[in-house]
């Protein structure tokens, strides 16, 4: 680089010497100038012009006053979700108590050391700033604007760049030192200050940055914090990184001046990296917060049940679950304490803004059908009438109620069993039998006693198709329901912070307390999938009709875990099943409680444990009150088509599709005739596909492994 001074003589170059240095005490002098106009001000301007002024400033709101953002807290207080204010912008209510004290410190330091001392204008201050930027050959070292000053800046909302405008602000902060504690400014300080695009206090801006409460911050971390406030979009880390660093690295330098920082300590601060981009602010349980928000909004601060450590982990549970499972199936978990009543997770599904889940819709609160989830209350009932025993034989046979004939889920049948291996096992014809003599009515108003308000078919009253699932339930109100069996039959109302609960509390039972235990007992010695240990959790499985719905529910001495899993349009999903979805996801569940969990309620005294030899003869059988109501080995019976229907397959329009036949009861091996001739034979189906010749009559029949038989006889077109 060439030298400037190197053509010029031995006197020109003393000579601009001098006259740069002229400039720069002539630039001190209008600096100085300045700094007199605003400690001079109200006799400049007038006394008279003063008193308008300072009458027409608005008073100052408290920090409780300044609108801040919705959040939404956990039971120990923890964010679970914070909402913006109405014009869109983050900013969360936060303390002096909730902010990292090396931070305040550094703040007070970089920018208002005097802060404790002044009223709210430090003119010293403002006279070393005007010399230090003339010393500095034009570059601002420091401030002359207390935090007081910036505070009423903020508050006004508008830049002071005239004297009367600074003069406002002046007026402004003495007002806030009279009325407020310095503990009060600054906590103004901490809400207001900006922090780039639509982040301001910080505490958002920690959660922007950093993903983190600003309650333990790095030196970089701090200092950054520090730096953005004074020009926060030209440093705004996501756009500007280098500037960023640059800013907060002057910080830091400052610090070191000042004695607060450590050099060592400095400089190992300047190597952390600049956060590049704005994090996402939490949204955890967010259909729940949502509710809350919404029912709740004029408040501040909203503390839900919810336990946000849990909350984490069983959301990122769901989303791993919900991958393998394909893009359009959803899930849903619900955590409560069934000592409180206490939700403590509420996983509405994988992810809200997941369309092609629809994860916006809480599955939480969808009414869907329970499957075989609601037998362990139907054999309750029989244990609490005096029906039967756990150890009580029931048989397994092909039984029709009417024109209702149930089968079991894989078509088989285990004859004579006991009605431990009934509920074990979720047999459907022993669950049937059993609450045809219980009655459908009393199992819906045992619901209701849980609190839950069961959804049946328009202008109907609770049939036996109640039993397997043919009534809509939430998973919120099978949790509720398991609680009550949990709790030994006492029921409890959920509760989570915003939703209203059911008086149910204090109530009758659901089931007596040796009822209670008895199906507990039982639950707890169903087989758990691979990742379980048997005997630590009570529970049950359930698959809806068409494989719609999964369920696995199920509780421990204090926490019952509900499981859902589906498509949210009600579209099946083959092969899901809640033994093989589900329980893995439940059990999965329970291990992530971790070591609060507790082992299941020991047997009551006065429980009668015996095998069938051992109980009374009444209780050795299950015999139904009225044994003329159920129809047992029944032969079989061609379930479709039924007689005399004309059946379209596209044989006119050429292109025809297979008839299917389908079998109800008899057993199994079953062969298909058309018109005298076999058509197929299979040793388990239930059905079988014939494609007809043409059009016209034919007569279909069906023999089964024992030799009945049953026909009739359809037009196919």
């Amino acid at each position: 680089m060439v030298d400037d001074n190197s053509e010029l003589g031995e006197d020109e170059v003393p000579r601009r010497q001098w006259r740069a240095r002229w400039f720069r005490l002539d630039r001190l002098g209008l600096i100085a100038a300045i700094a007199i106009v605003m400690i001079g001000a109200p006799v400049i301007l007038g006394l008279a012009h003063v008193r308008d002024l300072a009458g027409r400033l608005p008073e100052p709101p408290a920090p409780g006053d300044v609108a801040t953002s919705t959040v939404v807290l956990d039971r120990d207080g923890r964010l679970l979700r914070p909402f913006t204010i109405a014009d869109g912008r983050w900013r969360l209510p936060v303390t002096k108590a909730d902010v990292d004290q090396r931070f305040l410190e550094f703040l007070i330091a970089y920018e208002d050391r005097r802060f404790q001392e002044h009223d709210g204008v430090d003119y010293r201050a403002i006279v070393r700033a005007a010399g230090q930027f003339v010393l500095a050959g034009g570059h601002i070292v420091s401030g002359g604007s207390t935090l007081t000053m910036q505070v009423a800046r903020l508050l006004e909302g508008a830049p002071t760049r005239d004297a009367d405008a600074k003069l406002g602000q002046i007026l402004m902060a003495q007002k806030l030192e009279a009325r407020f504690t310095k503990d009060e400014i600054l906590t103004l300080y901490l809400m207001l200050a900006p922090y780039g695009g639509n982040v301001e206090g910080v505490r958002a801006a920690s959660l922007a940055y950093f993903g983190k409460e600003p309650t333990r911050l790095t030196v970089a971390e701090a200092a950054l914090l520090v730096a953005l406030p004074q020009s926060p979009e030209a440093r705004r880390p996501d756009r500007d990184p280098d500037a960023a660093r640059a800013a907060r690295n002057r910080v830091i330098d400052r610090l070191v001046w000042a004695g607060v920082l450590g050099a060592e300590e400095a400089e190992a601060a300047k190597t952390e990296r600049v956060p590049v981009a704005r994090r996402d602010f939490p949204m955890l349980a967010a259909h729940l917060t949502e509710r809350a928000q919404a029912v709740r909004p004029q408040e501040s601060a909203i503390r839900l049940t919810l336990d946000r450590d849990l909350q984490i982990s069983l959301e990122a549970l769901a989303r791993d679950r919900a991958a393998a499972f394909g893009t359009r199936l959803s899930m849903a978990i619900v955590v409560a304490d069934h000592m409180s009543g206490a939700i403590l997770a509420s996983v509405g599904s994988p992810g809200l803004l997941e369309d092609e889940r629809a994860g916006h819709v809480d599955m939480t609160l969808a009414v869907r059908s329970p499957g075989s989830t609601l037998k362990p209350l139907i054999y309750g009932l029989a244990f609490e009438e005096g029906l039967a025993h756990p150890s009580s034989l029931i048989e397994d046979r092909p039984t029709a109620f009417g024109s209702y004939a149930p089968q079991n889920f894989d078509g088989h049948f285990r004859g004579t069993v006991t009605m431990r291996e009934a509920l074990i096992e979720s047999l459907n014809i022993p669950a049937i039998i059993t609450l045809d003599a219980v009655g459908a009515a009393r199992l819906v108003a045992r619901l209701k006693r849980a609190g839950i308000a069961p959804t049946l078919p328009a202008l109907s009253s609770p049939g036996l198709a109640v039993g397997l699932g043919g009534v809509g339930i939430t998973l919120r109100d099978l949790v509720q329901l398991y609680v009550a069996l949990a709790r030994g039959g006492t029921p409890m109302a959920l509760r989570d912070g915003v939703l209203p609960s059911p008086p149910v509390d204090g109530g009758p039972p659901v089931l007596e307390g040796d009822a209670a235990w008895q199906v507990a007992d039982i639950l707890a010695a169903v087989p758990p999938p691979n990742n379980g240990s048997p005997g630590l959790v009570a529970y049950k499985t359930g698959t809806s009709y068409g494989y719609r719905d999964a369920w696995a529910i199920g509780f421990d001495g204090r926490h019952v875990v509900g499981v859902w899993i589906g498509r949210p349009d009600g579209t099946p999903v083959p092969g899901l099943s809640g033994i093989s979805g589900a329980a893995p996801l439940l059990f999965e569940a329970f291990t992530r409680i971790g070591p609060r969990r507790a082992p299941l309620k020991p047997q009551p005294s006065g429980v009668l444990v015996a095998t069938t030899s051992e109980l009374p003869p009444p209780l050795r059988r299950f015999r139904h009150p009225d044994e003329k109501v159920v129809t047992r080995d029944t032969g079989p019976e061609i379930a479709f088509p039924l007689e005399g229907v004309t059946v379209d397959l596209g044989i006119r329009a050429g292109d025809p599709s297979p008839l299917v036949i389908k079998v109800r009861n008899g057993a199994p091996p079953f062969t298909f005739f058309a018109n005298g001739q076999p058509v197929g034979r299979s040793p388990f189906s239930r059905a079988e596909s014939w494609q007809p010749d043409g059009a016209g009559f034919v007569t279909l029949s069906v023999v089964d492994g024992t030799g009945r038989s049953d026909r009739v006889t359809v037009f196919v077109e």
